[in-house]
């Protein structure tokens, strides 16, 4: 008799390719959202990026509080990177945006403190989840982020990868290609079982419809000047 045809398991993804397909879809609606097409079209002022900025000042802020915290933590310790942190950078460029006192009129739009508290309650609470957004921000700006740098630059005669868009400009990562295949790798490695990969994943999602709340409170703000 011939041989039973051998039966095959179906491939396994990677983590890091599970969370980059499971938030496509997500992350296209923010990439698209009418603010950042406006402001990177030339359609809003340069005021539009100045309260951007601002915004990612907030949610960076809870980002980074907790990173000393959570770098011995098992699962989200070998993310915690220093060459990624980001808010000295923006407080440079907020500083030349908005002058020395550039604290003293900054608030949160209400889904930027939603966003930020999110971030803080898993920084605090569930590392796997605080995993999620740090992925979903930092990844981000090495890739896209420099899409905005780029245009901000051209629309407003900022100095090139100067103040005002330093939040941009990753000094101490020489690579970015190399950074972002070993940040991936990470993730592969992440010591979490099934279940919390899968509530990883859900909190990736959630990661990019608070951001998109973000954009569309900003682009309620900033209505795009057109043509009457």
């Amino acid at each position: 008799m011939p041989d039973a045809p051998e039966t095959t398991e179906p491939a396994v993804s990677s983590f890091s390719t599970r969370i980059r397909e499971a938030t496509a879809r997500e992350h296209e609606e923010a990439e698209n959202s009418t603010f950042i097409t406006e402001m990177l079209d030339g359609s809003l002022g340069i005021e539009s990026y100045r309260r951007y900025t601002g915004q990612l000042w907030f949610i960076y802020r809870a980002l980074e509080t907790h990173a000393d915290a959570l770098a011995t933590d098992p699962v989200a310790g070998p993310f915690i990177k220093p060459e990624l942190a980001r808010t000295a950078e923006l407080e440079r460029d907020l500083a030349h945006l908005a002058g020395p006192d550039w604290r003293a009129e900054l608030t949160p739009l209400p889904a930027t403190a939603t966003y930020a508290a999110r971030i803080e309650e898993c920084a605090r609470t569930w590392p796997g989840g605080y995993i999620a957004h740090h992925y979903t921000r930092y990844l981000g700006d090495l890739s896209g982020g420099q899409v905005i740098r780029g245009n901000a630059e051209k629309l407003w005669d900022l100095p090139h990868r100067g103040d005002g868009v330093r939040f941009y400009v990753f000094e101490q990562i020489g690579n970015p290609a190399a950074f972002k295949r070993e940040y991936r790798a990470l993730l592969d490695r992440i010591g979490v079982d099934e279940l919390e990969q899968r509530r990883i994943l859900d909190e990736g999602k959630r990661a990019f419809v608070l951001n998109r709340a973000v954009f569309t409170e900003l682009a309620a703000e900033f209505p795009a000047r057109r043509p009457s």
